[in-house]
């Protein structure tokens, strides 16, 4: 259970660069069979903390995005209301 808190608590930036040490050692090979399975597997869960930090990302993006196309309108009747 602690891993699943240790995920959670890892930013973006680290996940993404402990991801990329990972890729980089099972690249350069010389592991045995048992250690490259383990880096996989970490590999998977940096992964999946990634996915969860960009996804989060983009709905916060598209929230914002919603929000300005929203506001905008309101002060474009607004300003054509006012204009009549």
């Amino acid at each position: 259970m602690a891993a699943k808190t240790d995920e959670a608590a890892l930013g973006y930036e680290q996940a993404r660069d402990e991801l990329i040490e990972v890729v980089r050692r099972l690249e350069a090979g010389g592991t045995t069979l048992e250690e490259s399975l383990a880096l996989w597997e970490r590999g998977e869960e940096l992964a999946k903390v990634c996915r969860h930090w960009l996804e989060g990302a983009r709905a916060r993006l598209d929230a914002a995005l919603s929000e300005g196309k929203g506001e905008g309108t309101s002060q474009g009747e607004a300003a054509e209301a006012a204009e009549d």
